[in-house]
């Protein structure tokens, strides 16, 4: 590939979205300059260290750097020289105290990109922020780049998934474009050549379009999750079996086996943050009503969690005293990411209450030591499960899915099992003795 026919890009943010959007783009044959303004992380990156967990990334990380395309920045002044596509994937967390989302980063983002950019540039909104503050920010641009006009401005929201953000990254299933003029579609274009030379579909729109997408998938996502823990309750209460439920409902083809999976509920940096973000902002533009079965979507995925303790609580007679092997820290497997997880809220509630939790990940273990020094902790499944009155499967690690029930027994106490995530086979483990509980299962 000829990369002099190829937009010199900057990635504003090495964060998750940030450093794997850098390092894929590089891969795929762009110039690209990532800035941040922490130093730490431009210096680990530099030093081809990928400072979270995400599969395939380090190994592209190394190739990246070898190949003299990648290079990291803390200099805004250097990333306005250099860049003709600007994307800016810094973080929108939810504010304290408040479902807000906390849009300073994004803010300081375009504030230090925008007076340094002298030329003709398009600057590209990755981030999730609440609808209309691209068009903020669009003014933002105009007001302080001396390139003035020239400097446009467009939306290009993300869906990677953690786990498989490479994937999604350089084989999306969409690009979604929220532009202006007929030129910054040319430059996203340009910005992605690579990824539209495989066939990948553009959906080309508004700005405040490509603002929701995001925030109306994960909402539908997030909604389909808490629907089949809401009959998983139903299920509970009647007798009735919510895998053999789900199993029936998937085959329908028009609702699809996806995401239709009872369990803990979903956690992270994005569904809980970003359902209760859209609420808030459609109440303050007038159209809360329209959105308000978030809330409960919320408030059935927080359930889940204190139910998973009552399985515990109900299997062994009380908490306090017992042994509880947590099996899972990540929000999800193939994460190191621990915020807002299940499997950790359920770990601390269990150790509130008095139990002896060992908790064991098998890539989020240093996260959670830092984040919560108070539980306890061990090396491995096995490890943690030693002694244990029962064991708690909280993150559906394959590592966990492919135990041995009859190898597990030999190292516990007692041989009793709560499958916080319907991730084992039930007959197998009832089959070698175990007794085995699961949320909406008899």
């Amino acid at each position: 590939m000829n990369t002099t026919e190829l937009p010199r890009l900057t990635v504003i943010g090495t964060g998750y979205l940030g450093a794997t959007h850098a390092i894929c783009m590089a891969v795929l044959g762009f110039e690209v300059l990532g800035v941040d303004v922490d130093q730490a992380k431009i210096d680990k990156l530099a030093s081809g260290e990928v400072p979270f967990f995400e599969p395939g990334l380090p190994e592209l990380l190394t190739k990246a750097l070898e190949s003299g395309r990648l290079r990291f920045s803390t200099s805004f002044e250097e990333a306005g020289e250099f860049g003709d596509v600007h994307f800016v994937c810094v973080g929108t967390p939810q504010q304290a105290g408040s479902d807000a989302a906390d849009l300073s980063y994004v803010h300081a983002a375009f504030r230090s990109l925008a007076p340094h950019m002298h030329r003709r540039a398009l600057v590209v909104g990755k981030s999730t922020v609440p609808v209309g503050t691209a068009k903020q920010l669009a003014e933002t641009v105009r007001d302080l780049a001396p390139a003035g006009a020239e400097a446009e401005l467009a939306w290009n929201p993300e869906f990677l998934r953690e786990g498989f953000a490479v994937d999604d990254t350089m084989r999306p299933d969409r690009l979604v474009f929220g532009v202006e003029s007929e030129w910054a579609e040319e430059r996203l274009r340009a910005a992605y050549k690579p990824v539209l030379d495989l066939g990948t579909p553009v959906v080309r729109t508004d700005l405040a379009t490509a603002e929701l997408v995001k925030v109306a998938a994960n909402s539908f996502l997030a909604t389909k999750i808490s629907y089949i823990n809401a009959m998983a309750e139903v299920c509970e209460a009647v007798g009735a079996d919510i895998k053999d439920l789900a199993d029936s409902l998937a085959l329908d083809d028009r609702i699809g086996g996806k995401f239709l999976k009872p369990g803990l509920g979903f956690g992270g940096g994005c569904l809980p943050k970003d359902i209760r973000a859209f609420a808030h902002r459609a109440e303050e533009i007038g159209v809360g009503q329209a959105v308000s079965f978030l809330r409960e979507v919320d408030d059935i995925n927080r359930r889940r969690r204190a139910r998973t303790v009552d399985l515990v609580r109900e299997m062994l007679g009380g908490i306090s005293g017992k042994r509880i092997a947590a099996w899972g820290a990540a929000f999800k497997p193939n994460s190191d990411d621990i915020r807002d997880a299940p499997a950790l809220d359920v770990a601390r509630t269990m150790h509130g209450l008095g139990g002896h939790v060992r908790v064991f990940d098998p890539a989020a273990l240093d996260n959670a030591r830092r984040a919560f020094p108070d539980l306890r902790y061990g090396d491995s499944a096995f490890d943690v499960a030693r002694d244990a009155d029962v064991v708690v499967l909280l993150t559906e690690w394959s590592e966990f899915r492919e135990v041995d029930p009859e190898a597990l027994a030999e190292v516990v106490k007692h041989k009793r099992i709560v499958d916080g995530r319907h991730a084992l086979n039930a007959d197998q483990w009832r089959a070698a003795g175990w007794e085995y509980r699961a949320l909406g299962r008899s």
